[in-house]
């Protein structure tokens, strides 16, 4: 009993000398950026909610897809009685596309405007979305690649 308990003591004193494990020789981070959004929607808005955020938020990200930044985007769902139930997902191409610009923003702007988006309408919508969801976490992602 005395041995193990010394063995014991022993390598636990020794374990987190033994971890060799180094970012970049081991593995490495994505270049790509992946932001998380988890809401949490009102059961009685949440087919409302799915529908609006088709002509508001998924458009937008369709248009910056296209431009380039955003490699692709997610919209999922759990069970609508749970909560939180909506988690919007955005991969960018990497940290400085997340960050935007000025002139993206424009580009993009004007764009939702060729478009016909009504200004007006959206930001009603917009502002509507406050009394449908809670905004319940937002985390910026990058996936672990093994060498």
């Amino acid at each position: 009993k005395l041995m193990k308990k010394l063995l014991f003591a022993l390598l636990a004193i020794a374990a987190p000398g033994l971890s060799q494990a180094e970012p970049w020789k081991d593995y490495s981070l994505s270049k790509e950026v992946t932001e998380l959004v988890v809401v949490s929607v009102k059961s009685n808005y949440f087919d409302d909610y799915l529908v609006q955020i088709e002509d508001t938020w998924a458009r937008a990200m369709a248009l910056q897809q296209e431009m380039g930044d955003v490699v692709d985007y997610g919209i999922w769902v759990a069970n609508n009685a749970d909560s939180p139930n909506v988690f919007l997902t955005i991969t960018y191409k990497d940290m400085a596309a997340m960050a935007g610009s000025e002139a993206k923003y424009d580009e993009l702007m004007a764009k939702l405007r060729a478009g016909g988006m009504d200004e007006k309408a959206q930001d009603k919508t917009a502002k509507g979305y406050e009394d449908m969801r809670e905004m319940v976490d937002y985390k910026i992602l990058r996936q672990v690649q093994y060498k």
